[in-house]
C-alpha cells in the first residue's frame, strides 16, 4: 500500500512504513488522515508481523505543520485534534510488534510517534529529539499527553513538557525516549532485525499483553476518541500559538 505521503514496502512478514512529505514530514489533517488509514489497513490485513517506521529522507518528523495547522479554522482544528487523537492511539494500541527507526530530527509530534512504538532504535547523529509543544504554543491533545506520561519517568517528562528542551540522541538514549544507538547505514537492517525478533513471539498473546501494559492510556484515548472527552475541542490553537509557531519556523530545531 502506499499514498501521496505514506510508503509501506514489505520484507516477508515484515513491513516498513516511511512517512514522505517533503520537508519534515510535518504533519497536516490530510497526512494524519493517510498515516492512521495506512495503520488500519496494516491491523486489520493480519499479515505483517511486525512494523517499522521510519521517516524519508534525513527528518524522522517535526510533528504538526506549523506552517499550516495554526491557520485551520475551529471546525479544522477540532478535526485535528481528534484525527491526532486517532493515529496516535491506533499506533499506541497496535496488536502487532511496531520499531521506530529515528533517521533524523524527532520533534513534538514526531517525538510522541515514537514513544507510541515499542522498541526505539535511532541513529548516531547530529540531530534533535524534544517535545516542543510549549515552545511553539500548542497545547497537547488526550492521546499525546497519555503516551507521555505512560512511556516517560515523571521527571523526564515534567522536564521536557514544561521546558520544551531539545535532547541529543545520546541524551535521549539515556533518559529512556530510545532503546538503542546504531549507525546510520544501519538503522534500516538493526530495526528489522528487532522487528523480526519481535514478530518470532505469539501474536495474539503480544496484542493481550501490549494492551494490558497500556491499558490505562489507551482508555484515556478511546474515551476521548468515542466520547469527546477532549478538553482542546473547546479551544485549541490561538494567536499565541501563530506567533510562536512562526518564531519556531524562524530557528528550527535549536
Amino acid at each position: 500500500m502506499t499514498s501521496k505521503n505514506i510508503q509501506i514496502e514489505k520484507h516477508g512478514a515484515l513491513a516498513i512504513l516511511r512517512v514522505d512529505r517533503a520537508p519534515a514530514n510535518a504533519i497536516d489533517l490530510a497526512l494524519a488522515n493517510e498515516f492512521e488509514n495506512a495503520l488500519a489497513s496494516i491491523e486489520d490485513g493480519g499479515d505483517v508481523g511486525a512494523l517499522v517506521l521510519t521517516g524519508a529522507g534525513s527528518c524522522f518528523s517535526a510533528g504538526l505543520d506549523l506552517k499550516v495547522v495554526p491557520t485551520y479554522d475551529s471546525s479544522e482544528q477540532q478535526a485535528m485534534v481528534m484525527q491526532v487523537n486517532r493515529l496516535f492511539g491506533r499506533l499506541y494500541g497496535l496488536p502487532l510488534p511496531t520499531i521506530a527507526a529515528v533517521n533524523g530530527h524527532a520533534i513534538a509530534g514526531g517525538l510522541i510517534l515514537t514513544l507510541a512504538c515499542d522498541y526505539r532504535v535511532a541513529a548516531e547523529g547530529d540531530y534533535k529529539l524534544g517535545l516542543a509543544e510549549m515552545r511553539v504554543g500548542v497545547p497537547y491533545p488526550v492521546a499525546a499527553m497519555a503516551i507521555v506520561q505512560s512511556e516517560l519517568t515523571k521527571p523526564v517528562a515534567r522536564r521536557m513538557v514544561l521546558t520544551a528542551r531539545n535532547s541529543s540522541p545520546r541524551e535521549a538514549l539515556a533518559s529512556g525516549m530510545l532503546d538503542e544507538l546504531t549507525a546510520v547505514d544501519d538503522l534500516l537492517s538493526r530495526s528489522l532485525e528487532v522487528a523480526e525478533e519481535l514478530a518470532a513471539l505469539p501474536r495474539s498473546i503480544y496484542g493481550r499483553v501490549k494492551r494490558q501494559l497500556r491499558a490505562a492510556a489507551l482508555s484515556r484515548i478511546e474515551d476521548a476518541v468515542a466520547n469527546g472527552e477532549e478538553p482542546m475541542l473547546e479551544t485549541w490553537l490561538n494567536v499565541e500559538t501563530r506567533i510562536a509557531s512562526e518564531e519556531a519556523l524562524r530557528r528550527p530545531t535549536d
